[in-house]
């Protein structure tokens, strides 16, 4: 029984990842230090440009912020309730808004991510996101819906966050 299941691994196993009973090495030949794998070459990361500052929260009010990247600036940001006036009380998850304006003379591509922390610096939760198409053009304003998910319970009661915008091509 047991040459059957040996038998059996040997054909399941990955190819090279069995091999031969290693061969004895004479006495009088020193042997060779195992060679290290050759590792393949990072690579090279794409030029992008990055903003990531702390800034203190502040539960549904509008904060003005003055941050600029290669001019896209970042003119504020607000959290609260997704709401609908329609349905009293219905709620529709946690948000940070952000809005900025492109004052360089190419359109920018941002995008965002919200860190959210407490006073002893407790992760809160975290809301990520960009444009779906396209990207901001030159001299207009937008806003971006960053939504927090699942973890959400404790941001209203927030002490600082982080925002972070990457601009790509």
């Amino acid at each position: 029984m047991r040459n059957i299941l040996l038998s059996a691994l040997l054909l399941l196993a990955p190819a090279g990842a069995v091999s031969a009973a290693p061969q004895a090495t004479p006495p009088s030949a020193p042997a060779e230090a195992p060679k290290p794998e050759a590792k393949a070459a990072p690579q090279e990361l794409k030029s992008l440009s990055f903003f990531s500052k702390r800034f203190p929260f502040h539960w549904d009010k509008l904060m003005p912020l003055d941050a600029e990247v290669d001019g896209l600036k970042i003119n504020s940001i607000y959290f609260n309730k997704r709401t609908m006036p329609l349905l009293k009380g219905a709620e529709f998850g946690t948000r940070a808004v952000v809005e900025v304006t492109n004052t360089a003379s190419v359109t920018r591509v941002p995008g965002f991510a919200v860190a959210v922390f407490d006073s002893d610096n407790n992760l809160l939760g975290v809301a990520t996101g960009g444009p779906k198409v396209g990207g901001v053009r030159s001299m207009d304003t937008d806003t971006f819906d960053l939504s927090f998910h699942q973890v959400v319970e404790r941001i209203p009661r927030a002490d600082h966050f982080y925002l972070s915008v990457e601009l790509t091509d």
